[in-house]
Parts: C-alpha cells; structure tokens; sequence
C-alpha cells in the first residue's frame, strides 16, 4: 500500500471541514478592521481580522502535503475552495450583509492561485530541512493571495463587479496614513490594508511553524512528492 492510498475518506473529508472553515471565517473577518489604537498607529487603517485567520488555510495545505503528497494536498485546496465559496454564497442569498460576490470573487481566485502555488513550491523544497518547504510557500503564497485578493476585493479597478451584481462599490480606495501611522505619506486605503494584513500574515506563518512541527513528529510524511 503507498502512502496515496492511505490518504482515506476520513483523512479528505476532515481536511476539506478544516480547510472549508478557515476560508469561510477569513471571507467573513476580512470586511472587519481592527477597530484599536496601539503606540499611535491606527489598526484599522492597518488590518483585518481575517489576517490571523488565512495563514492557518497553508498549514492545512502543507501538512496535507507533507504527509500525503502533493496530489492530495491539490485535491483539498479544489474541495475546500469549492465548498467554502459555495456555503458563504448561500449564506448570502438569505442575508447580503454576511459577504458580498466581489469578496468571494477575490477570495476564490486569490486561494486557488495561492494555495495551489504553495503546493508546487513545498513539494520542490520538501527534501531540504523540515521548516524551508512550509516556511517559503506559505511566504509565497501569502504574497500572492494578498495581493490578488485585496486588488480584486478593495481597489477601484475591480469596482465593475459590484455593478454586475447590482451592489454597493465597496472599494476603499481612498488615501490614508500608510499603516495608519500618520504623517505626510498616504497611500489607498486598500494598500495599507494589504501591507498590513501581509505583515501579520507573515508573523502568524512563523507562529504555525511550532504546530507543523508537532504534527509532524506524529505523522510519518511522504519521502518523495512524486510518489503521490
């Protein structure tokens, strides 16, 4: 038996639920700044909520990854996307305030081009020291879902899918102080969001190396990507 085949029913369905609600819950945190002051710096021209939530979507991916292959680590990532667009939607057609079409737009095209980048880049790195593949594809991908999805979601270029779907501009493309930190340099307001989402998103992806790490020494990972 290879270790494909042992990536069973179980294994899929409870990283698909942990994958599905990560990307739910970061949709939904992701139209909340954090509404706090600290040392002079105003958060919510700084960072969302769902900036400590997303990072956990890549230690689902990598540790799929790692244990599996990367065949299976690609299947989660399309399932997970699939239900995590399909239930919001339908939470959206019953109340418009949980989410909007733009935000999940940005979000499915941000996730399935992020993660499934993560997928590549952790399975070309796998063999080197146990924290380079999760550390560098999770910094990656973090880069790119950042900035596809705060473009798609928040800067005025994409305002047209609002009107597609009959809804209020939800762009925030007005200047602020670069990470609210004052002075005479601002920039879109989406920007300094991005840039801070993208800072927090990079610490809590060092903070995630702690829990790989333990889950690691408990599963027995795949020794060669291609076998999967």
């Amino acid at each position: 038996m290879t270790d494909t085949r042992s990536f069973s029913a179980g294994h899929h369905a409870i990283a698909i639920f942990a994958m599905a609600l990560v990307v739910a819950a970061s949709n939904y945190l992701v139209q909340f700044p954090v509404e706090h002051v600290v040392g002079g710096i105003n958060l919510a021209d700084t960072l969302t909520w769902g900036a400590f939530t997303y990072p956990i979507a890549f230690l689902v991916t990598d540790l799929t990854n790692r244990r599996f292959g990367p065949a299976a680590a690609r299947k989660v990532v399309i399932s997970g996307f699939a239900l995590a667009i399909v239930v919001p939607m339908i939470f959206w057609t019953l109340d418009e305030a949980f989410t909007t079409p733009r935000i999940l737009i940005a979000s499915g095209t941000a996730f399935l081009v992020a993660q499934l980048l993560d997928v590549t880049i952790f399975d070309k790195l796998r063999r080197m020291t146990w924290w380079k593949a999760p550390m560098a594809s999770s910094l990656i991908g973090s880069v790119i879902d950042t900035l596809l999805f705060f473009g798609i979601a928040f800067s005025a270029s994409f305002a047209f899918v609002d009107a597609l779907f009959g809804s209020e501009d939800g762009s925030l493309a007005f200047p602020v102080p670069f990470l609210g930190i004052g002075g005479e340099t601002e920039v879109l307001l989406w920007i300094s969001l991005a840039v801070g989402d993208l800072m927090v998103k990079v610490l809590v992806a060092l903070a995630l190396l702690a829990p790989y790490r333990i889950v690691l020494n408990i599963f027995r990972p795949v020794p060669d990507g291609s076998v999967a």
